[in-house]
């Protein structure tokens, strides 16, 4: 028998939180309810949850806080559910490592529909397989391994979220290939990803953050279209 994979709600209003319990019991996950931000980050440790759903407005440590924390240690796929819906707040909740965000009042179909395909789109590292070809690209000064997830730049290892390691090596893949930001939607979060090209921008801007531009190659954006590897001399 397959092991239920265990989602984490952190939510305040127990009403809600209990509502959403209930409609993801019946699609066969295990849940687990908490109040708090210091409640979700022990729980975080002693329940593992393959999937954490996290309201912002937490009494104690905000949902802000929760997550950057979280992301500090783990990889755990992260939907953040909000009644602050200003594109400040979503940018923001992004921009802390969460993969997701749905905006209070919500539909519960559309949020079962969202936990399933953040899960379908996370590879945990441990889970790669040992294959003799790794999925690799190489330039001075610069080596992505998607294979067994990990980025070396400038001689050290670079931590990032799969999405943005994945991102960099399609990217990377393909030296001076100009692709849009629908492309890239389609090809790194797949056509079942709700959500909107601002997505892009974001995990683009915190890998500039991670890997500077070198003098060799740099991302480069493509105003009006989208986003490039530009590699000089080929």
């Amino acid at each position: 028998m397959a092991t239920k994979q265990k989602i984490l709600i952190v939510d305040d209003d127990e009403n809600i939180a209990e509502l959403i319990s209930l409609y993801l019991i019946k699609e066969c996950f295990e849940t687990m309810i908490v109040g708090d931000g210091e409640s979700a980050l022990a729980a975080v440790e002693s329940f593992d949850p393959n999937l954490i759903l996290l309201d912002l407005m937490l009494p104690g440590i905000d949902g802000y806080q929760v997550c950057r924390e979280v992301r500090a240690t783990r990889q755990t796929p992260i939907i953040i559910l909000s009644a602050k819906g200003e594109v400040f707040d979503k940018v923001l909740g992004l921009e802390m490592g969460a993969d997701d965000f749905m905006e209070k009042p919500f539909d519960s179909k559309e949020l079962v529909a969202r936990v399933k395909a953040v899960l379908r789109r996370y590879k945990p590292v441990t889970a790669q397989p040992a294959v003799s070809n790794d999925k690799r690209v190489e330039y001075r000064d610069l080596v992505i391994n998607q294979t067994n997830y990990s980025v070396i730049y400038m001689g050290k290892n670079v931590d990032m979220p799969p999405k943005e390691l994945e991102l960099l090596y399609f990217l990377a893949s393909s030296p001076n290939h100009v692709f849009t930001r629908e492309q890239l939607l389609d090809q790194i979060w797949g056509y079942e990803y709700i959500g909107d090209t601002r997505t892009v921008d974001v995990h683009i801007k915190r890998l500039r953050e991670k890997i500077k531009d070198h003098e060799d190659w740099k991302i480069s954006t493509i105003w009006g279209i989208g986003y490039k590897f530009e590699v000089k001399g080929i």
